[in-house]
């Protein structure tokens, strides 16, 4: 066995690899750029390495870099995890001639599979369905434009070198194919270094079906079941699940023996994925699912297959490169259960999907029942703009697909991620979009009802009122009706708006903020102080600072008239913008904010008069 093993990656699958590593007795070694000197894989190593600046360029995909630390730190081994080097050919060379041990597939198995076409030709060779299209050496226009018009429309483009949705344009008709052409070789360029492309049928309602394969060096190989990664957004996973839903067992044992012909055509070390794309258009069809291209190495999804098997693949892919045999034959592998697993990242599905970066003040996951939770990071954290936005994978095991549906919802629902924004909310109404519930879920579901999916989520009165009382404790907010009794009101703004809520008895002392967290969906309460006034009056009008912050806007002057709802100013604080409106129609009677000053907690901003006759 392997007894010291360098990880060329970094954040969750990192920390995965160590864990395991870590179980078999195997000392690890961790390398990191400048921006993740702190991070968690960092921690969790027993020896870390700096192998550079921040840019990814400059560290985690210089494979000289990763090969010295190697040996400076005494690893026998490297694990490349999955993305930056782990599909590079010339970075397994260069680990093998240095005489380290590669956790992977000999390069000359990633080469017969890093490009599209090539990997289509070989599989047909092998007796491998593979999608209706175009795959030659001529890519002229015109000839591309002929065999366009041959598959027939509408069709898929796709770069042969290209991954994870780059590179790939659908084209509707043949008025679009040169426009669309010329945009998917500039991308490819751009990305992969090689403009090549091939044409595809294009499948109107697409299934994502792969299959887990994994090979040893004594000429064994076994297939580890299915896994749907149907549910996609541009062409990226989104939730993971496995088995397939509406596999029978004759299309399963059909796909699988298909899997492990594409495996062994390649002579395959290791653990690898072979991909099909499925017609979803009804019940899953052996005749109807064809290979699309294979992984050649860990994918991201991986934990799924391990909870529905019992496997530990990275234990696998370990004793595999130490040269031991596969731990398990064909027949003693078998389905148990269900398993689903969301990707948790830092984006706003709000806005568009875009990063979000910045401090994890707050970082908490979900519990359920057989529960996992794979991350890099930790609260107090960063997200950090040079690298992916996943901040970590939930997965959930039932003992049918509902169980564990229900429990990944439990999970995202249960997490609370701020003031970096997340895709959690996102996940939990996916989960419960009813094509999903039903298990009818093809790749453009995400297209079609995503606006839905990502509409805003507002909290519950019920926690609305839980987090009044804890905010403003057992400060007397009193709030006056004519011809009613006074009442215990907290009054706070959720995202601008003002809301009262009334108090219970027995709360706890007063705090500046809260957070408070319902559905994946996270939000800040600032409070104030309503002082009591007799008559008719809604409260004094005092515009009194919710938190310590500095004032970057003012937007009235004094004696100026305003009506309720008009913004007065805006306060800065924990990097968010708190903007302060007037509580009723009236006149300015005092303004003390100044733009650029600095504010205490409840100090004094400006006061509101009602106008008299």
């Amino acid at each position: 066995m392997i007894r010291s093993l360098l990880i060329a990656n970094r954040g969750e699958i990192a920390c995965r690899v160590i864990r395991t590593a870590r179980r078999l007795g195997i000392r690890t070694v961790a390398v990191h750029s400048d921006a993740d000197a702190g991070a968690l894989h960092v921690a969790m190593a027993d020896v870390a390495h700096r192998i550079g600046p921040a840019s990814a360029a400059q560290s985690y995909l210089c494979g000289e870099k990763i090969i010295a630390a190697a040996k400076l730190t005494g690893a026998e081994a490297i694990h490349p995890g999955y993305g930056f080097l782990s599909e590079n050919a010339e970075f397994a060379e260069a680990v093998i001639a240095a005489g380290l041990v590669w956790v992977g597939p000999s390069p000359s198995s990633i080469r017969a599979m890093g490009l599209k076409d090539a990997a289509k030709a070989l599989m047909e060779q092998a007796g491998v369905p593979v999608t209706p299209g175009y795959l030659g050496d001529d890519q002229s226009v015109g000839r591309l434009a002929v065999e366009a018009a041959r598959i027939g429309y509408p069709i898929l483009i796709k770069a042969v070198a290209g991954g994870g949705g780059k590179g790939m344009r659908r084209v509707e008709d043949e008025a679009g194919f040169a426009d669309a052409l010329a945009s998917c070789r500039r991308e490819a360029q751009a990305s992969f270094g090689n403009d090549r492309v091939l044409l595809e049928k294009y499948i109107a309602t697409p299934r994502h079906i792969e299959v887990q394969v994994f090979g040893d060096s004594h000429g064994n190989a076994v297939h580890l079941f299915e896994r749907d990664c149907s549910l996609q957004r541009r062409h990226q996973k989104v939730i993971e699940e496995a088995p397939a839903p509406g596999m029978d067992p004759a299309t399963r044992e059909a796909l699988c023996a298909a899997a492990l012909r594409a495996a062994r055509a390649v002579d395959y070390v290791g653990a690898g994925t072979i991909e099909f794309i499925a017609d979803g258009s009804g019940p899953l069809d052996a005749e109807r699912i064809w290979f699309m291209e294979m992984n050649t190495r860990l994918q991201v999804e991986h934990p799924v297959t391990e909870e529905v098997t019992g496997v530990d693949l990275v234990e696998w892919q370990l004793r595999v490169a130490s040269g031991e045999p596969l731990p398990r034959r064909q027949e003693e592998l078998s389905l148990r259960g269900w398993a689903m697993e969301a990707r948790l990242y830092a984006e706003d599905p709000a806005r568009g999907f875009l990063p979000s970066t910045g401090r994890l003040e707050w970082l908490e996951f979900g519990e359920a029942p057989s529960g996992r939770v794979e991350t890099g990071v930790a609260q107090g954290d960063e997200v950090s703009p040079h690298y992916d936005p996943m901040i970590a994978k939930l997965v959930a095991h039932g003992a049918d697909r509902e169980e564990a549906r229900q429990r990944l919802s439990t999970m995202l629902e249960g997490s609370a991620v701020w003031p970096v924004r997340s895709n959690a909310p996102f996940l939990v109404q996916a989960l419960e979009h009813p094509d999903f519930v039903a298990g009818r879920v093809d790749t453009g579901l995400v297209a079609r009802d995503g606006e839905a999916l990502a509409r805003s989520v507002q909290p519950s009165r019920e926690v609305l009122e839980a987090a009044a009382n804890a905010l403003v404790g057992r400060t007397r907010l009193m709030g006056f009706r004519l011809n009613a009794p006074p009442r215990r009101v907290a009054r706070f703004r959720l995202e601008g708006e003002p809301i009262d809520i009334a108090l219970g008895e027995g709360c706890d002392e007063p705090v500046d903020a809260v957070l408070l967290a319902e559905r994946g969906e996270a939000w800040q309460l600032t409070g104030w102080r309503r002082d009591g006034v007799h008559g008719a009056a809604a409260g004094s009008g005092a515009i009194l600072a919710p938190m310590p912050g500095k004032v970057i806007a003012v937007a009235v002057e004094q004696g100026e008239r305003v009506t309720r709802g008009q913004k007065l100013l805006t306060l800065e604080a924990m990097k968010m913008e708190h903007t302060l409106v007037a509580p009723f129609d009236g006149v300015v009677a005092t303004l003390a904010a100044v733009e650029g000053q600095q504010v205490a907690l409840e100090a004094a901003l400006a006061r509101i008069e009602e106008e008299v006759g």
